[in-house]
Protein backbone atom coordinates (compact mmCIF):
# COMPACT_ATOMS: atom_id res chain seq x y z
CA UNK A 1 0.00 0.00 0.00
CA UNK A 2 1.45 3.42 -0.94
CA UNK A 3 2.64 5.43 2.05
CA UNK A 4 0.31 8.25 3.14
CA UNK A 5 1.61 11.77 3.42
CA UNK A 6 0.64 14.80 5.45
CA UNK A 7 0.56 18.51 4.68
CA UNK A 8 0.98 20.83 7.66
CA UNK A 9 0.38 24.57 7.26
CA UNK A 10 2.57 26.69 9.54
CA UNK A 11 1.60 30.03 7.98
CA UNK A 12 0.15 31.81 4.97
CA UNK A 13 -3.45 30.56 5.20
CA UNK A 14 -5.51 33.36 6.69
CA UNK A 15 -3.03 36.21 6.25
CA UNK A 16 -0.78 37.75 3.62
CA UNK A 17 2.68 36.58 4.64
CA UNK A 18 4.70 34.04 6.65
CA UNK A 19 4.10 31.36 4.03
CA UNK A 20 5.35 27.98 5.18
CA UNK A 21 4.04 24.46 4.56
CA UNK A 22 5.53 21.09 5.51
CA UNK A 23 5.05 17.97 3.36
CA UNK A 24 5.80 14.77 5.30
CA UNK A 25 6.10 11.21 4.03
CA UNK A 26 7.71 8.13 5.59
CA UNK A 27 8.97 10.24 8.49
CA UNK A 28 10.79 12.76 6.27
CA UNK A 29 9.85 16.43 5.82
CA UNK A 30 10.24 18.96 3.02
CA UNK A 31 9.23 22.58 3.58
CA UNK A 32 7.77 24.79 0.89
CA UNK A 33 8.82 28.37 1.64
CA UNK A 34 9.78 29.98 4.91
CA UNK A 35 8.48 33.53 4.92
CA UNK A 36 7.72 36.36 7.29
CA UNK A 37 4.85 38.80 7.68
CA UNK A 38 5.06 42.53 8.30
CA UNK A 39 3.27 43.68 11.47
CA UNK A 40 -0.14 45.33 11.62
CA UNK A 41 -0.55 48.72 13.31
CA UNK A 42 -1.80 47.09 16.52
CA UNK A 43 1.37 44.98 16.87
CA UNK A 44 3.09 47.71 18.83
CA UNK A 45 6.87 47.75 18.52
CA UNK A 46 6.96 44.49 16.55
CA UNK A 47 9.39 44.37 13.62
CA UNK A 48 8.45 41.04 12.03
CA UNK A 49 6.02 38.15 12.42
CA UNK A 50 7.30 34.61 11.84
CA UNK A 51 5.78 31.15 11.40
CA UNK A 52 5.58 29.00 14.52
CA UNK A 53 8.35 26.39 14.26
CA UNK A 54 7.46 24.55 17.47
CA UNK A 55 5.93 21.56 15.62
CA UNK A 56 9.11 21.26 13.54
CA UNK A 57 11.39 21.10 16.57
CA UNK A 58 10.46 17.48 17.19
CA UNK A 59 11.36 16.71 13.57
CA UNK A 60 14.58 18.71 13.26
CA UNK A 61 16.58 15.70 12.07
CA UNK A 62 13.92 14.74 9.52
CA UNK A 63 13.95 17.94 7.43
CA UNK A 64 15.45 17.10 4.04
CA UNK A 65 15.18 20.54 2.48
CA UNK A 66 13.37 23.82 1.97
CA UNK A 67 11.95 24.58 -1.47
CA UNK A 68 11.80 28.32 -2.15
CA UNK A 69 9.16 29.20 -4.73
CA UNK A 70 10.47 32.76 -5.27
CA UNK A 71 12.44 35.51 -3.60
CA UNK A 72 9.86 37.67 -1.84
CA UNK A 73 10.23 38.26 1.89
CA UNK A 74 6.88 36.66 2.67
CA UNK A 75 8.36 33.42 1.27
CA UNK A 76 12.06 33.56 2.21
CA UNK A 77 12.35 36.24 4.91
CA UNK A 78 12.10 33.90 7.91
CA UNK A 79 15.05 31.75 6.80
CA UNK A 80 17.58 33.49 9.10
CA UNK A 81 15.35 32.65 12.08
CA UNK A 82 14.66 29.12 10.85
CA UNK A 83 18.39 28.43 10.35
CA UNK A 84 19.16 29.45 13.93
CA UNK A 85 17.44 26.24 15.01
CA UNK A 86 17.53 23.92 12.00
CA UNK A 87 20.08 22.86 9.41
CA UNK A 88 18.66 22.08 5.98
CA UNK A 89 19.57 22.62 2.31
CA UNK A 90 17.71 25.24 0.27
CA UNK A 91 16.43 24.72 -3.29
CA UNK A 92 15.40 27.48 -5.68
CA UNK A 93 16.33 29.48 -8.76
CA UNK A 94 19.64 31.30 -8.82
CA UNK A 95 17.92 34.65 -8.30
CA UNK A 96 15.72 33.38 -5.47
CA UNK A 97 18.73 31.95 -3.64
CA UNK A 98 20.66 35.16 -4.31
CA UNK A 99 17.87 37.25 -2.75
CA UNK A 100 17.73 34.91 0.27
CA UNK A 101 21.50 34.65 0.66
CA UNK A 102 22.02 38.27 1.73
CA UNK A 103 19.86 37.91 4.84
CA UNK A 104 21.32 34.52 5.74
CA UNK A 105 24.86 35.83 5.33
CA UNK A 106 24.13 38.87 7.49
CA UNK A 107 22.93 36.50 10.22
CA UNK A 108 26.14 34.44 9.91
CA UNK A 109 24.20 31.27 9.12
CA UNK A 110 25.48 30.17 5.72
CA UNK A 111 27.18 27.24 7.43
CA UNK A 112 23.75 25.92 8.49
CA UNK A 113 22.61 25.35 4.94
CA UNK A 114 23.61 24.75 1.33
CA UNK A 115 22.23 26.68 -1.65
CA UNK A 116 21.13 24.38 -4.47
CA UNK A 117 20.24 26.06 -7.76
CA UNK A 118 17.52 24.40 -9.82
CA UNK A 119 16.56 25.26 -13.39
CA UNK A 120 13.27 25.45 -15.28
CA UNK A 121 11.86 21.96 -15.82
CA UNK A 122 14.54 20.28 -13.68
CA UNK A 123 13.71 17.36 -11.40
CA UNK A 124 15.47 16.76 -8.09
CA UNK A 125 15.16 14.05 -5.49
CA UNK A 126 14.61 15.76 -2.12
CA UNK A 127 14.09 13.21 0.63
CA UNK A 128 11.28 10.85 -0.42
CA UNK A 129 9.99 13.28 -3.05
CA UNK A 130 10.72 13.55 -6.77
CA UNK A 131 10.42 17.35 -7.15
CA UNK A 132 9.85 19.02 -10.50
CA UNK A 133 10.28 22.78 -10.92
CA UNK A 134 7.94 24.53 -13.34
CA UNK A 135 8.46 28.17 -14.39
CA UNK A 136 5.74 30.67 -13.46
CA UNK A 137 5.45 34.43 -13.98
CA UNK A 138 5.21 36.67 -10.94
CA UNK A 139 6.37 40.11 -9.86
CA UNK A 140 9.84 38.78 -9.10
CA UNK A 141 11.67 36.86 -11.85
CA UNK A 142 12.37 33.13 -11.86
CA UNK A 143 9.58 31.90 -9.64
CA UNK A 144 8.61 28.23 -9.59
CA UNK A 145 5.59 26.06 -9.16
CA UNK A 146 6.64 22.75 -7.63
CA UNK A 147 5.26 19.35 -8.57
CA UNK A 148 6.03 16.75 -5.92
CA UNK A 149 5.68 13.26 -7.36
CA UNK A 150 4.82 11.14 -4.32
CA UNK A 151 3.52 7.65 -3.49
CA UNK A 152 0.08 9.30 -3.33
CA UNK A 153 0.32 10.90 -6.75
CA UNK A 154 1.37 14.36 -7.88
CA UNK A 155 0.98 17.33 -5.56
CA UNK A 156 1.25 20.65 -7.40
CA UNK A 157 2.04 23.79 -5.40
CA UNK A 158 1.77 26.88 -7.61
CA UNK A 159 3.72 29.32 -5.46
CA UNK A 160 2.77 32.91 -6.25
CA UNK A 161 1.91 33.21 -9.93
CA UNK A 162 -0.03 34.90 -12.68
CA UNK A 163 -0.61 34.18 -16.36
CA UNK A 164 1.37 36.95 -18.09
CA UNK A 165 1.43 36.29 -21.84
CA UNK A 166 3.97 39.07 -22.46
CA UNK A 167 6.41 38.94 -19.52
CA UNK A 168 9.42 41.24 -19.56
CA UNK A 169 11.86 38.32 -19.82
CA UNK A 170 9.71 36.13 -22.08
CA UNK A 171 9.54 33.37 -19.44
CA UNK A 172 5.96 32.05 -19.41
CA UNK A 173 4.02 30.06 -16.83
CA UNK A 174 4.39 26.47 -18.04
CA UNK A 175 0.74 25.59 -18.58
CA UNK A 176 1.68 22.95 -21.14
CA UNK A 177 3.52 20.88 -18.53
CA UNK A 178 0.62 21.30 -16.08
CA UNK A 179 -1.70 20.02 -18.78
CA UNK A 180 0.68 17.17 -19.54
CA UNK A 181 0.68 16.01 -15.92
CA UNK A 182 -3.10 16.37 -15.77
CA UNK A 183 -3.71 14.28 -18.90
CA UNK A 184 -1.32 11.45 -17.97
CA UNK A 185 -0.97 10.48 -14.31
CA UNK A 186 -3.25 13.28 -13.13
CA UNK A 187 -2.81 15.90 -10.40
CA UNK A 188 -3.96 14.38 -7.13
CA UNK A 189 -3.82 17.62 -5.13
CA UNK A 190 -3.51 21.26 -6.20
CA UNK A 191 -2.37 23.94 -3.73
CA UNK A 192 -2.87 27.27 -5.47
CA UNK A 193 -2.25 31.01 -4.87
CA UNK A 194 -5.47 32.73 -3.75
CA UNK A 195 -4.39 36.36 -3.28
CA UNK A 196 -6.51 37.82 -6.10
CA UNK A 197 -9.31 35.25 -6.14
CA UNK A 198 -11.87 37.99 -5.46
CA UNK A 199 -10.62 40.17 -8.34
CA UNK A 200 -12.56 39.84 -11.58
CA UNK A 201 -10.94 39.40 -14.97
CA UNK A 202 -7.31 38.75 -15.88
CA UNK A 203 -4.16 40.14 -14.25
CA UNK A 204 -2.50 42.88 -16.31
CA UNK A 205 0.80 42.11 -17.97
CA UNK A 206 3.89 43.61 -16.40
CA UNK A 207 4.57 45.11 -19.84
CA UNK A 208 1.53 47.39 -19.43
CA UNK A 209 3.30 49.23 -16.62
CA UNK A 210 6.26 50.00 -18.84
CA UNK A 211 4.09 52.04 -21.22
CA UNK A 212 2.69 54.09 -18.33
CA UNK A 213 6.14 54.70 -16.91
CA UNK A 214 7.40 55.85 -20.32
CA UNK A 215 4.54 58.39 -20.55
CA UNK A 216 5.28 59.70 -17.06
CA UNK A 217 8.96 60.17 -17.89
CA UNK A 218 7.91 62.07 -21.02
CA UNK A 219 5.48 64.27 -19.08
CA UNK A 220 8.13 65.07 -16.45
CA UNK A 221 11.05 66.01 -18.66
CA UNK A 222 13.19 68.59 -16.88
CA UNK A 223 12.10 67.39 -13.42
CA UNK A 224 13.94 64.97 -11.18
CA UNK A 225 12.12 61.64 -10.99
CA UNK A 226 12.22 59.47 -7.88
CA UNK A 227 10.68 56.02 -8.32
CA UNK A 228 10.05 53.37 -5.71
CA UNK A 229 9.17 49.69 -5.90
CA UNK A 230 10.12 46.45 -4.18
CA UNK A 231 13.87 45.92 -4.44
CA UNK A 232 13.14 42.35 -5.59
CA UNK A 233 10.91 43.51 -8.46
CA UNK A 234 13.66 43.27 -11.05
CA UNK A 235 11.26 43.46 -13.99
CA UNK A 236 9.82 46.73 -12.67
CA UNK A 237 13.32 48.09 -12.17
CA UNK A 238 14.13 47.00 -15.73
CA UNK A 239 11.22 49.00 -17.11
CA UNK A 240 12.06 52.05 -15.00
CA UNK A 241 15.63 51.83 -16.28
CA UNK A 242 14.51 51.55 -19.90
CA UNK A 243 12.36 54.68 -19.59
CA UNK A 244 15.15 56.57 -17.81
CA UNK A 245 17.75 55.65 -20.44
CA UNK A 246 15.33 56.55 -23.25
CA UNK A 247 15.10 60.08 -21.88
CA UNK A 248 18.82 60.43 -21.23
CA UNK A 249 18.70 60.02 -17.47
CA UNK A 250 21.21 58.37 -15.17
CA UNK A 251 19.94 55.91 -12.57
CA UNK A 252 20.84 56.21 -8.89
CA UNK A 253 19.80 53.34 -6.55
CA UNK A 254 18.76 54.46 -3.07
CA UNK A 255 18.51 52.02 -0.17
CA UNK A 256 20.81 49.15 0.73
CA UNK A 257 18.62 46.35 -0.62
CA UNK A 258 18.03 48.24 -3.88
CA UNK A 259 21.77 48.70 -4.42
CA UNK A 260 22.50 45.07 -3.55
CA UNK A 261 19.75 43.60 -5.73
CA UNK A 262 20.57 45.75 -8.76
CA UNK A 263 24.22 44.70 -8.52
CA UNK A 264 23.30 41.03 -8.15
CA UNK A 265 20.71 41.06 -10.96
CA UNK A 266 23.19 42.71 -13.36
CA UNK A 267 25.84 40.12 -12.50
CA UNK A 268 23.35 37.30 -13.14
CA UNK A 269 22.26 38.83 -16.44
CA UNK A 270 18.69 39.24 -15.22
CA UNK A 271 18.81 43.06 -15.37
CA UNK A 272 20.00 44.89 -18.49
CA UNK A 273 21.26 48.22 -17.22
CA UNK A 274 24.30 49.85 -18.90
CA UNK A 275 27.13 50.70 -16.52
CA UNK A 276 27.33 54.14 -18.13
CA UNK A 277 23.78 54.90 -16.94
CA UNK A 278 24.35 53.82 -13.33
CA UNK A 279 25.65 56.27 -10.72
CA UNK A 280 26.09 56.31 -6.98
CA UNK A 281 23.50 58.25 -5.01
CA UNK A 282 26.28 60.55 -3.74
CA UNK A 283 26.74 61.82 -7.31
CA UNK A 284 23.15 63.02 -7.80
CA UNK A 285 23.93 66.69 -7.18
CA UNK A 286 26.42 66.61 -10.05
CA UNK A 287 23.53 66.30 -12.52
CA UNK A 288 20.66 68.56 -13.51
CA UNK A 289 17.27 67.41 -12.12
CA UNK A 290 16.04 66.38 -15.56
CA UNK A 291 19.02 64.07 -15.98
CA UNK A 292 18.37 61.98 -12.87
CA UNK A 293 16.16 59.01 -11.99
CA UNK A 294 16.41 57.73 -8.42
CA UNK A 295 15.20 54.15 -7.79
CA UNK A 296 14.37 53.84 -4.10
CA UNK A 297 13.22 51.30 -1.55
CA UNK A 298 10.36 52.03 0.84
CA UNK A 299 7.32 51.41 -1.35
CA UNK A 300 5.39 50.11 1.69
CA UNK A 301 6.05 53.15 3.88
CA UNK A 302 8.39 51.28 6.23
CA UNK A 303 9.36 53.73 9.03
CA UNK A 304 13.15 53.82 8.42
CA UNK A 305 13.12 53.10 4.68
CA UNK A 306 14.74 55.38 2.14
CA UNK A 307 11.41 56.80 0.94
CA UNK A 308 10.13 57.43 4.46
CA UNK A 309 13.35 59.31 5.25
CA UNK A 310 12.87 61.36 2.09
CA UNK A 311 9.35 62.23 3.19
CA UNK A 312 10.65 63.27 6.60
CA UNK A 313 13.36 65.41 4.98
CA UNK A 314 15.94 63.27 6.77
CA UNK A 315 17.79 61.64 3.86
CA UNK A 316 21.49 62.50 3.86
CA UNK A 317 21.82 62.65 0.05
CA UNK A 318 18.52 64.00 -1.24
CA UNK A 319 16.12 66.76 -0.28
CA UNK A 320 12.72 66.51 -1.92
CA UNK A 321 11.15 69.71 -3.24
CA UNK A 322 8.92 71.25 -5.93
CA UNK A 323 11.26 70.11 -8.74
CA UNK A 324 10.66 66.42 -7.91
CA UNK A 325 8.12 63.90 -9.18
CA UNK A 326 7.84 60.78 -7.00
CA UNK A 327 6.36 57.64 -8.63
CA UNK A 328 5.23 54.88 -6.25
CA UNK A 329 5.27 51.93 -8.67
CA UNK A 330 3.65 49.58 -6.19
CA UNK A 331 0.44 48.91 -4.30
CA UNK A 332 0.19 48.80 -0.50
CA UNK A 333 0.21 45.37 1.07
CA UNK A 334 -2.96 44.93 3.19
CA UNK A 335 -2.24 46.59 6.53
CA UNK A 336 0.31 49.04 5.10
CA UNK A 337 -2.18 51.50 3.64
CA UNK A 338 -1.84 53.96 6.52
CA UNK A 339 1.95 53.99 6.43
CA UNK A 340 2.01 54.54 2.66
CA UNK A 341 -0.56 57.33 2.93
CA UNK A 342 1.53 59.13 5.56
CA UNK A 343 4.64 58.98 3.37
CA UNK A 344 2.69 60.35 0.38
CA UNK A 345 1.33 63.17 2.54
CA UNK A 346 4.82 64.06 3.77
CA UNK A 347 6.20 64.14 0.22
CA UNK A 348 3.37 66.41 -0.95
CA UNK A 349 4.01 68.75 2.01
CA UNK A 350 7.58 69.11 0.75
CA UNK A 351 6.25 70.25 -2.62
CA UNK A 352 6.75 67.09 -4.67
CA UNK A 353 4.26 65.76 -7.18
CA UNK A 354 3.36 62.18 -6.24
CA UNK A 355 2.02 59.57 -8.65
CA UNK A 356 0.69 56.33 -7.14
CA UNK A 357 -1.48 53.38 -8.15
CA UNK A 358 -4.63 55.21 -7.08
CA UNK A 359 -4.26 57.79 -9.85
CA UNK A 360 -2.24 56.01 -12.57
CA UNK A 361 -1.61 52.42 -13.66
CA UNK A 362 1.94 52.36 -12.33
CA UNK A 363 1.59 48.89 -10.83
CA UNK A 364 0.47 45.48 -12.05
CA UNK A 365 -0.26 42.72 -9.59
CA UNK A 366 1.90 39.62 -9.61
CA UNK A 367 -1.04 37.38 -8.69
CA UNK A 368 -3.58 35.65 -10.93
CA UNK A 369 -7.12 37.04 -10.89
CA UNK A 370 -10.31 35.01 -11.01
CA UNK A 371 -10.35 34.28 -14.76
CA UNK A 372 -6.67 33.28 -14.66
CA UNK A 373 -7.33 30.98 -11.71
CA UNK A 374 -10.29 29.38 -13.51
CA UNK A 375 -8.10 28.79 -16.56
CA UNK A 376 -5.39 27.20 -14.43
CA UNK A 377 -7.96 24.95 -12.74
CA UNK A 378 -9.36 23.90 -16.11
CA UNK A 379 -5.87 22.85 -17.24
CA UNK A 380 -4.83 21.18 -13.96
CA UNK A 381 -8.14 19.36 -13.31
CA UNK A 382 -7.09 18.35 -9.78
CA UNK A 383 -8.73 15.51 -7.90
CA UNK A 384 -8.42 17.50 -4.64
CA UNK A 385 -7.95 21.23 -4.14
CA UNK A 386 -6.69 23.40 -1.26
CA UNK A 387 -6.48 27.20 -1.71
CA UNK A 388 -3.35 28.71 -0.16
CA UNK A 389 -1.69 32.11 0.23
CA UNK A 390 -4.28 34.66 1.24
CA UNK A 391 -6.65 35.97 3.85
CA UNK A 392 -9.56 33.71 4.73
CA UNK A 393 -11.95 35.49 2.36
CA UNK A 394 -9.49 34.91 -0.50
CA UNK A 395 -9.35 31.20 0.31
CA UNK A 396 -13.14 30.98 0.32
CA UNK A 397 -13.41 32.84 -2.99
CA UNK A 398 -10.84 30.51 -4.58
CA UNK A 399 -12.59 27.38 -3.34
CA UNK A 400 -15.82 28.63 -4.94
CA UNK A 401 -13.98 29.16 -8.22
CA UNK A 402 -12.67 25.59 -8.01
CA UNK A 403 -16.18 24.23 -7.54
CA UNK A 404 -17.36 26.24 -10.55
CA UNK A 405 -14.59 24.59 -12.56
CA UNK A 406 -15.70 21.08 -11.67
CA UNK A 407 -13.98 20.27 -8.36
CA UNK A 408 -16.50 18.47 -6.14
CA UNK A 409 -17.57 20.53 -3.13
CA UNK A 410 -16.30 17.87 -0.71
CA UNK A 411 -12.92 17.87 -2.48
CA UNK A 412 -12.28 21.63 -2.21
CA UNK A 413 -10.83 21.72 1.30
CA UNK A 414 -10.53 24.96 3.26
CA UNK A 415 -7.54 24.87 5.61
CA UNK A 416 -6.03 27.46 7.94
CA UNK A 417 -2.74 27.99 9.74
CA UNK A 418 -2.10 25.03 12.01
CA UNK A 419 -4.27 22.57 10.09
CA UNK A 420 -2.74 19.22 9.19
CA UNK A 421 -4.15 17.26 6.26
CA UNK A 422 -3.54 13.61 5.38
CA UNK A 423 -3.54 12.31 1.81
CA UNK A 424 -3.84 8.54 1.47
CA UNK A 425 -5.60 5.96 -0.68
CA UNK A 426 -8.98 7.08 0.66
CA UNK A 427 -8.43 10.74 -0.21
CA UNK A 428 -7.70 13.99 1.62
CA UNK A 429 -8.91 14.60 5.16
CA UNK A 430 -8.17 16.67 8.25
CA UNK A 431 -5.91 14.95 10.79
CA UNK A 432 -5.84 17.66 13.44
CA UNK A 433 -4.03 20.84 14.38
CA UNK A 434 -0.49 21.83 15.35
CA UNK A 435 0.72 25.08 16.97
CA UNK A 436 0.76 27.92 14.43
CA UNK A 437 0.65 31.07 16.54
CA UNK A 438 2.16 34.35 15.42
CA UNK A 439 5.77 34.59 16.57
CA UNK A 440 6.62 38.26 17.10
CA UNK A 441 10.14 39.64 16.72
CA UNK A 442 11.28 42.96 18.15
CA UNK A 443 14.91 43.88 17.50
CA UNK A 444 17.49 41.23 18.25
CA UNK A 445 16.58 40.44 21.86
CA UNK A 446 14.25 37.55 21.10
CA UNK A 447 10.59 36.89 20.47
CA UNK A 448 7.79 39.05 21.84
CA UNK A 449 4.88 37.22 23.45
CA UNK A 450 1.23 38.08 22.89
CA UNK A 451 1.12 38.99 26.60
CA UNK A 452 3.79 41.63 26.07
CA UNK A 453 1.82 43.06 23.15
CA UNK A 454 -1.24 43.23 25.37
CA UNK A 455 0.74 45.14 27.99
CA UNK A 456 1.95 47.57 25.33
CA UNK A 457 -1.62 48.23 24.21
CA UNK A 458 -2.69 48.94 27.79
CA UNK A 459 0.25 51.30 28.30
CA UNK A 460 -0.56 53.12 25.08
CA UNK A 461 -4.29 53.41 25.69
CA UNK A 462 -4.64 53.66 29.48
CA UNK A 463 -1.24 54.57 30.97
CA UNK A 464 0.44 53.17 34.08
CA UNK A 465 0.04 53.58 37.85
CA UNK A 466 2.90 52.53 40.13
CA UNK A 467 2.34 52.02 43.87
CA UNK A 468 5.53 51.75 45.96
CA UNK A 469 5.59 50.71 49.62
CA UNK A 470 8.31 49.84 52.13
CA UNK A 471 7.48 47.27 54.82
CA UNK A 472 9.18 45.80 57.84
CA UNK A 473 8.09 42.16 57.70
CA UNK A 474 9.47 41.23 61.11
CA UNK A 475 7.52 44.05 62.78
CA UNK A 476 4.55 43.66 60.41
CA UNK A 477 4.45 47.41 59.79
CA UNK A 478 4.33 49.80 56.86
CA UNK A 479 7.54 51.83 57.10
CA UNK A 480 7.05 54.21 54.16
CA UNK A 481 4.55 54.97 51.41
CA UNK A 482 2.47 54.25 49.58
CA UNK A 483 4.12 56.45 46.95
CA UNK A 484 1.87 56.54 43.89
CA UNK A 485 3.32 57.64 40.54
CA UNK A 486 1.45 57.81 37.24
CA UNK A 487 2.17 58.24 33.54
CA UNK A 488 -0.43 58.69 30.80
CA UNK A 489 -3.36 58.09 33.19
CA UNK A 490 -4.96 61.39 34.26
CA UNK A 491 -3.96 65.01 33.75
CA UNK A 492 -1.51 66.27 36.36
CA UNK A 493 -3.87 68.99 37.66
CA UNK A 494 -6.60 66.40 38.24
CA UNK A 495 -4.42 63.77 39.82
CA UNK A 496 -3.70 65.01 43.36
CA UNK A 497 -6.99 63.98 45.00
CA UNK A 498 -7.24 60.73 43.01
CA UNK A 499 -3.65 59.73 43.82
CA UNK A 500 -4.27 60.47 47.51
CA UNK A 501 -7.38 58.26 47.47
CA UNK A 502 -5.49 55.41 45.75
CA UNK A 503 -2.66 55.70 48.29
CA UNK A 504 -5.16 55.62 51.18
CA UNK A 505 -6.84 52.46 49.83
CA UNK A 506 -3.46 50.72 49.43
CA UNK A 507 -2.36 51.80 52.93
CA UNK A 508 -5.49 50.50 54.67
CA UNK A 509 -5.58 47.13 52.86
CA UNK A 510 -1.84 46.52 53.18
CA UNK A 511 -1.89 47.36 56.90
CA UNK A 512 -4.79 44.94 57.35
CA UNK A 513 -2.96 42.17 55.50
CA UNK A 514 0.16 42.64 57.62
CA UNK A 515 -2.00 42.62 60.75
CA UNK A 516 -3.54 39.32 59.65
CA UNK A 517 -0.07 37.75 59.55
CA UNK A 518 0.73 37.96 55.83
CA UNK A 519 4.52 37.95 55.37
CA UNK A 520 4.93 36.69 51.77
CA UNK A 521 6.22 39.45 49.53
CA UNK A 522 4.41 38.19 46.40
CA UNK A 523 1.14 38.04 48.32
CA UNK A 524 1.65 41.60 49.57
CA UNK A 525 2.29 42.76 46.00
CA UNK A 526 -1.04 41.21 45.00
CA UNK A 527 -2.72 43.17 47.81
CA UNK A 528 -1.15 46.39 46.56
CA UNK A 529 -2.13 45.66 42.94
CA UNK A 530 -5.71 44.75 43.80
CA UNK A 531 -6.16 47.72 46.12
CA UNK A 532 -4.74 50.24 43.66
CA UNK A 533 -6.62 48.68 40.74
CA UNK A 534 -10.01 48.74 42.44
CA UNK A 535 -9.54 52.35 43.57
CA UNK A 536 -8.42 53.47 40.12
CA UNK A 537 -11.38 51.73 38.45
CA UNK A 538 -13.95 53.19 40.88
CA UNK A 539 -12.57 56.72 40.69
CA UNK A 540 -11.88 57.05 36.96
CA UNK A 541 -13.55 54.09 35.15
CA UNK A 542 -10.19 53.49 33.51
CA UNK A 543 -7.95 50.43 33.48
CA UNK A 544 -4.28 51.48 33.39
CA UNK A 545 -1.49 49.04 34.06
CA UNK A 546 -0.93 48.68 37.82
CA UNK A 547 2.67 48.08 38.90
CA UNK A 548 3.05 47.19 42.62
CA UNK A 549 6.49 47.54 44.23
CA UNK A 550 7.06 46.13 47.76
CA UNK A 551 10.44 46.93 49.31
CA UNK A 552 11.62 45.18 52.47
CA UNK A 553 13.14 47.48 55.08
Amino acid sequence: MPAPLSITFLGGLGEIGRNCAAIECEGRVVLIDCGLMFPDDDMLGVDLVLPDFSWLRGRADAIDGVILTHGHEDHVGALPYFLREFSAPLYGSELTLGLARGRIEEAGLLSSTSLNVVRDGERRRIGPFDCEFLPVTHSVPHGFATALHTPQGTILHTGDFKLDLTPVDGRLTDLSRVGGMSSTDGIRLLLSDSTNAEEHGHADSERSVGAVLYSLFHENEGRRIITTCFASHIHRIQQIAESAVAFGRVIAPLGRSMRRNITMAREMGVLDLPASSLIDIEEVDSFQPGQVCVVSTGSQGEPMSALALLGGNENRWLKVGPEDTVILSSHPIPGNEGAVSRVIDNLVRLGAEVVHSGIADVHASGHAKSEDLKLFLSVARPEWFVPVHGEYRHLVAHSRLAMKMGVASDRAVLAEDGDQLVLDDEGLRMRGRVPAEYVYVHGTVGDVSSGTLGERRILGQEGVVTAIVCVDLSAATLVAGPEVATRGWVEREESAEIVAAVADRVRRNLTAALGDGERNRSALERVVRKSAGSAVSELTRRRPMIVPVVIEA
